[in-house]
């Protein structure tokens, strides 16, 4: 029987849109396998807590297999799963009413043909392998293997692909969709131009090879991973991470073979003989959030932190939700508790603070290290010279040493400190007054009541921590010998109050609380030729406690004082070699000399300092890693794991050695590996034609869609790794289908038929991605700044938007100059205060891994291309190029400007409203000049003085308008 109560689970599940004729037969993974998942499997699924009547639909053992099957081919009498799904009882129907998911009618004769056609199971489909089957045969040939699978299915459902759009949709398209930039007038009149039959290959290869290319695809790389230059957690503070990204940008430009990418990325620090490139690409391990909060428990974030990189690992490589596991088997898909933690086991070795930043190390390139080995060999020289001996300094030394018998004289020479404590007290007023120890002490060997004087090797100019609990004292002593008479400064700081005797007289009293530091007390003091008595005594009153002490007023080193005094015949080599460098550090003699060697060392430090810092992974001593029941990082009650992939998905074999981050990687893009070119196949997918193949890009298990095209993602996979790996050949092969260079004309009958375009019978549009809306703006303003790589930078942003942050407060250090006009890829990307822009037009905070955006349509993207400085200044430039580069009738200006933005001409209404707006704006600015200025001081562009500023005013506000056009942020 079945005895379910049904939870509500919130993901809805599409069937595959298009009827089924009535001889067709039903799909078990494109018709089935969804509604027993959405309806199902939240009761009857993989987690044995929640499974009720110890029954699983998610395996044909439970369902078509076995004694106690609910299914029976070819007999709907005794199937019992069916006779429930059509019953009118409350209390046996399922799904239960209480779930309000009940199945439609349609639905139940689904299931109902189904059964009648022999109820065949078949594995998720994203679990079996790939395969590359036969180009099927389409009605109108091709020469491209995707437009044979899209035209097959198009034949099948008695459509017609769109026409090919228009020459300049096509560049437009390709330019957005390759390197995120548009394409110049001259680039589109070029194109249209060009009449040879592969025009628009060039252009396709002359963007794959484009530096820009790597950029369009690492910024939807960097969603993916998470990358941001904040930790995200608590104070959400600063950290270096620029390179990494670099490193991505490089890797698409390099083409670098997928499973290369991979590799380097999740083990790059363990591959052999490890380059700097891989250190880098390691850094993909250290993307995820983490804190420095004081009250933080380390265990609960070493628990966050293998749980992130499950999650996020498995979604970014695998499309697939492990991270639902966390507490319990997977509601829906194999995936076990077990699973989980045996995949966090991989990442156990990486060293990183639970609570703080991980530490970051310097990119010191080829290049770099050269002209370091140059800042070597001229500091060596300098040395050289500094450590040559002549007659003429051997002489000055000599004179030199004579002359500071004197300075010996008035230098102290310090016995090690002897300590004593702890003394306690009711309070810290009875600890500071009491003298627990004699003001003078003779004799170490002589206990105050059960406690000794011990030596302490605490040197001198350093902080040092006292191990004393609250409301206790600790004494100090030592012996200070002078030659003569001395007046010397004492240094001092201490935690809590601080007391000090001199020859047993008290010099220095300061009852205080308060955190050690240098130099918080100082206090002259006249010592006496010979031995000198001196006594410290600190007082902690609460938390911790620590001690200082150095001496000031004194004319050497005590270690160069020592030599001086002894004759020179009894120096020893050592001694004389001590003397001698010291000497060469002060004598005027050599001053140029040290002046020349300072200022290279402070250059070759400046140089150094300079390079990059970037997290990079770390390996170690791997951590224990139990299975937390529920998730409970509390709970050590639960079995310590290995190393392991997904049970269901096989097991790596192992030499008797421990499963590493390498092993990981080398499984997850394996040609076994059914998942991994996959994903990203239909992420790619997704990129070029609006959406992927199977939805949603993150999840392809069983709560996910069927593909649309499943033997066309399957063939896209295998040549995928039959071409090694190499993903601009992919990439190539979308572009130059005849489906990809579709119109995105929507017909009456494809509103009907395919309304979310899942037959691919028509292109679409879509708005750009916030970075390219920006880029856009920039490029036709001729503002923007190409370069590529470096730190991330910070554009214009409002005043008072950071000032929320606290721990520590902060304010958006706003660049100046050409890095103010860098692609929106380098902007600084705060998790908890992304730059509005960015927010407003739908870019992630990339607290976690995002494959897809949302695309909103609100009124403050409006406000953004309207009011932002960036892009007011961007329409200032415009406006100053229109000017210097079209003919002076408005009319030609009109359409210089249209032109330049959209690649087209303005139609007659467009220029009529353009015309409209030049001449109020006009009017107004020649009315009032001075708002002119204003508009034209927006940002740091210098106005052109050789422009009328009323001319070049209105102008701007012409081209703030074409620059607000949704065709002007529209992938065509």
């Amino acid at each position: 029987m079945i005895r379910a109560r049904w939870s509500i689970f919130s993901s809805l599940i599409a069937v595959f849109s298009f009827p089924l004729l009535a001889d067709e037969r039903v799909d078990f993974n494109r018709d089935i396998r969804p509604l027993l998942s959405d309806r199902c499997f939240a009761c009857h699924g993989p987690d044995e807590n929640t499974r009720e009547a110890d029954l699983r639909l998610d395996i044909a053992e439970g369902v078509v297999q076995g004694d106690s099957t609910v299914v029976q081919a070819n007999d709907l009498e005794a199937s019992e799963l069916y006779q429930r799904i059509i019953s009118y009882d409350v209390d046996i129907v399922m799904p239960p009413p209480s779930t309000n998911k009940p199945l439609s009618e349609s639905e139940k004769d689904l299931l109902k043909k189904w059964i009648e056609q022999g109820a065949a199971w078949e594995t998720h489909w994203a679990y079996l392998p790939p395969v590359k089957v036969n180009l099927p045969e389409a009605k109108t040939p091709s020469t491209n293997p995707i437009d044979a699978f899209i035209q097959a299915k198009l034949d099948a459902n008695q459509l017609v692909a769109s026409n090919q759009a228009n020459r300049v949709t096509l560049i437009r398209r390709l330019y957005f969709d390759l390197i995120g930039l548009p394409p110049t007038t001259a680039q589109v009149d070029a194109f249209l131009s060009d009449d040879s039959e592969n025009a628009y290959a060039k252009v396709v290869e002359d963007l794959l090879n484009s530096p820009h290319f790597g950029e369009r695809m690492a910024t939807y790389w960097l969603d993916v991973v998470r990358y941001a230059d904040s930790n995200g957690y608590h104070s959400d503070e600063a950290r270096k991470i620029a390179p990494y990204r670099d490193y991505v940008i490089q890797s698409f430009n390099d083409n670098m073979p997928y499973d290369q990418f991979v590799i380097e990325q999740l083990a790059g620090d363990l591959l052999p003989e490890a380059g700097l490139q891989q250190q880098v690409a390691s850094g993909f391990n250290m993307l995820l959030q983490t804190t420095s909060e004081g009250g933080a428990q380390a265990k609960e974030y070493i628990a966050k932190y293998a749980a992130d990189r499950v999650r996020n690992t498995s979604q970014i490589f695998l499309g697939s939700t492990v991270g639902c596991a966390e507490c319990h088997n997977h509601k829906f898909d194999p995936f076990t508790q077990h699973d989980f933690y045996s995949f966090a086991a991989f990442f156990a070795d990486i060293q990183q603070p639970a609570v703080g930043n991980p530490p970051t190390y310097p990119v010191v390139t080829s290049e770099d290290q050269e002209l370091i080995h140059q800042f070597d060999l001229e500091l060596s020289s300098l040395r050289k010279q500094l450590e040559a001996t002549t007659p003429e300094l051997e002489e000055a030394q000599s004179q030199w040493e004579a002359s500071l018998k004197e300075a010996a004289a008035r230098t102290p020479k310090f016995s090690p400190w002897f300590q004593i404590g702890p003394f306690t007290a009711d309070n810290f007023d009875q600890l500071h007054a009491k003298e627990f120890v004699a003001a003078s002490v003779s004799n170490y060997d002589q206990p105050e009541g059960e406690l000794k004087w011990t030596e302490n090797n605490l040197a001198d100019g350093k902080v040092h921590a006292l191990p004393l609990g609250n409301l206790a004292a600790t004494y100090l002593h030592r012996r200070v010998n002078l030659e003569k008479a001395t007046n010397l400064t004492l240094s001092l700081g201490s935690d809590d109050s601080i007391t000090v005797w001199v020859n047993g007289e008290k010099v220095h009293d300061n009852k205080v609380s308060r955190a050690p530091a240098a130099d918080q007390d100082k206090v002259k003091v006249e010592f006496r030729a010979g031995e000198n008595d001196l006594l410290v005594k600190v007082c902690n009153n609460q938390s911790g406690a620590g001690f200082f002490f150095n001496v000031g007023s004194s004319d050497l080193p005590s270690n160069i004082a020592s030599i001086i005094e002894t004759e020179p015949e009894s120096r020893t080599v050592p001694h004389k070699n001590e003397l001698a460098a010291y000497y060469r550090k002060v004598t005027p003699l050599l001053q140029p000399q040290r002046k020349k060697l300072a200022q290279k060392e402070a250059e070759k430090k400046s140089f150094v300092d300079s390079r990059p810092r970037t997290m990079m992974t770390r390996t170690g001593k791997p951590r224990e890693v139990r299975l937390l029941n529920r998730g409970d990082w509390l709970d050590e009650s639960g079995p310590v794991v290995q190393p392991a992939i997904p049970e269901f998905m096989g097991k790596l074999e192992t030499t008797g050695n421990r499963l590493n981050r390498l092993d990981l990687a080398r499984w997850i893009i394996d040609r076994n590996n059914p998942l991994t070119a996959r994903t990203l196949v239909n992420r790619f997918w997704k990129l070029f034609y609006g959406q992927g193949l199977a939805t949603p890009l993150d999840d392809l298990g069983r709560q996910g869609s069927v593909p649309t095209h499943p033997e066309l993602l399957d063939w896209l996979s295998v040549e995928l790794m039959d071409h090694d790996w190499d993903m601009k050949h992919i990439i190539r092969l979308m572009l130059m289908s005849d489906t990809y260079r579709q119109a995105t004309d929507v017909s009456d009958e494809l509103k009907r038929v395919d309304p979310y375009n899942q037959l691919y019978a028509r292109q679409v549009r879509f708005r750009l991605d916030a970075e390219f809306v920006r880029d856009n703006a920039l490029a036709v303003s001729g503002l923007l700044v190409r370069d590529i790589g470096g730190r991330s930078v910070h554009p214009y942003q409002p005043a008072g938007y950071w000032s929320h942050m606290n721990f520590p407060a902060r304010k958006w250090p706003s660049d100046q100059g050409e890095n103010l006009h860098r692609r929106g890829l380098y902007t600084w990307w705060q998790r908890m205060f992304l730059h509005p822009a960015m927010v407003a037009f739908d870019a992630p905070s990339r607290e976690e891994c995002t494959v897809e955006r949302p695309r909103s349509n609100i009124p403050q993207q409006a406000l953004v291309l309207l009011n932002d400085p960036t892009f007011v200044e961007a329409a200032h430039g415009l406006a100053e190029r229109t000017l210097q580069s079209a003919e002076p009738e408005t009319a030609r200006r009109i359409d210089w400007i249209w032109k330049e933005v959209l690649s087209r001409l303005p139609e007659k209404t467009e220029a009529e409203v353009l015309t409209k707006v030049y001449e109020r704006h006009r009017t107004q600015y020649e009315a009032d000049p001075e708002s002119a200025k204003q508009l034209l001081n927006v940002g740091t562009l210098p106005v052109n003085e050789s422009l009328d500023t009323v001319e070049l005013a209105a102008w701007t506000s012409v081209a703030r308008i074409v620059l607000n056009l949704n065709e002007t942020i529209t992938r065509p």
